[in-house]
């Protein structure tokens, strides 16, 4: 049996900042958190001094296209496993990889030249594939390609599903779209996250899709119908039903700040998931920079399709999100938990987002000034 003794750390838990704690990992599970000076005494442990650093629950990111020029869209198991390990550099344990709207052949030949890349990762761990799309509103395509949008069909639902040998995590789609409902409903049967996105449903619309079984939203306020006075539309039903979880793009340029703040006042805690919606082209160090098949420029803080300057993707990072977010008001514990404990339980991984007992030995590292100082995976240190 292996033990890995981690030292002298600031344990970051649900509600607060515990000082000077250390955690104990049995393998690839947490056998103990516990404060210094109750330190247990395991001659044969491995011992890794935290030095005041926060630790917190492995940060998790539920909707990335790409990191470091690596992502799904490339096509290759290669390709998913150097993004699994380029995003454990930068403290991530587990992710989605996302899949843009495409032709429903396209995306089952692209699902099924992927998949042998899942469980065999050496870095963050792939919770299963994100589909955004092919079931979205033509109104609010975002940078999808028009001609890539289909009509709701549940027979192409399950062809997705059956391509990706069950290992959709979730999928984004319109929920005003006609037969949508019998997709929510395979969705919901078959442990697949439905989720409310790229949509231009009227307010109305939305929250009887909640009562359908929609749960969360994708990228709130961003490719959904706006809050206006007289039509609250999509982004209402975000700002107003507390039994809706969203996404947020904490950059600062996809959502205002002030608006990211407002959010947390009206939303409780638990119901806001940080993600970076990252395109492939974040932190690469040399271009061309391509995403989803376009060339896309850094500027004003995110990437933009070269051809017309719209907005194409985030170049975030989950660190980058947290700092933003405690920047913007949120206190640390609140901006973790949106990185790890609420992503967690979305996905009912039941044993992943908090550092306890039993779960699993995913554990981030911060310096003080938020840069990655370790990552842990399944209880193995990633070399940084």
């Amino acid at each position: 049996m292996t033990y890995t003794l981690i030292e002298n750390i600031d344990l970051v838990t649900l509600s607060s900042v515990e000082k000077d704690y250390g955690i104990l990992l049995n393998e690839q599970q947490i056998e103990a958190v516990f404060p210094m000076t109750q330190k247990p005494t395991i001659s044969e442990a491995v011992v890794y001094d935290g030095r005041g650093a926060w630790a917190m629950a492995g940060l998790i990111d539920l909707h990335i296209h790409g990191m470091a020029g690596h992502g799904p869209e490339l096509g290759t198991p290669q390709e998913l496993w150097a993004m699994s390990e380029a995003l454990a550099q930068r403290g991530v344990t587990s992710f989605c990889p996302t899949i843009y709207c495409a032709r429903p052949e396209e995306m089952k030949k692209q699902i099924r030249s992927l998949l042998p890349a899942l469980g065999q990762e050496k870095g963050a761990q792939i919770l299963g594939f994100h589909l955004e799309g092919p079931f979205i509103s033509p109104q609010k395509p975002g940078v999808m390609k028009p001609q890539d949008i289909s009509p709701a069909d549940v027979r192409i639902m399950e062809e997705l599903y059956e391509a990706a040998e069950g290992k959709i995590a979730c999928m984004t789609l319109a929920p005003e779209l006609e037969n949508i409902a019998p997709v929510v409903e395979f969705c919901l049967r078959h442990n697949v996250v439905p989720q409310a996105g790229h949509t231009n449903a009227t307010y109305e619309e939305f929250c009887r899709s909640i009562d359908m079984g929609i749960k969360h939203a994708t990228h709130a306020f961003n490719a959904m119908s706006p809050f206006t006075q007289r039509a609250p539309g999509a982004s209402g039903a975000v700002l107003f039903r507390e039994d809706l979880s969203c996404e947020i793009i904490a950059d600062g340029v996809h959502i205002h700040p002030h608006l990211v703040s407002f959010l947390r006042r009206v939303k409780p805690a638990e119901k806001i998931i940080l993600v970076t919606d990252a395109l492939t082209p974040t932190e690469q160090e040399k271009g061309p920079f391509i995403a989803n098949g376009e060339e896309v420029i850094f500027e004003g803080g995110v990437w933009r399709r070269k051809a017309d300057r719209v907005i194409a993707g985030s170049a975030l990072t989950m660190t980058k999100g947290i700092k933003n977010l405690v920047d913007w008001g949120y206190d640390l514990s609140q901006a973790v938990r949106c990185a790890s404990a609420n992503p967690a339980a979305l996905l009912a991984q039941n044993t992943r987002g908090q550092l306890l007992s039993g779960f699993e030995a995913d554990i981030t590292l911060l310096a003080k000034d938020f840069t990655v100082q370790d990552t842990f995976i399944g209880g193995k240190q990633i070399a940084r």
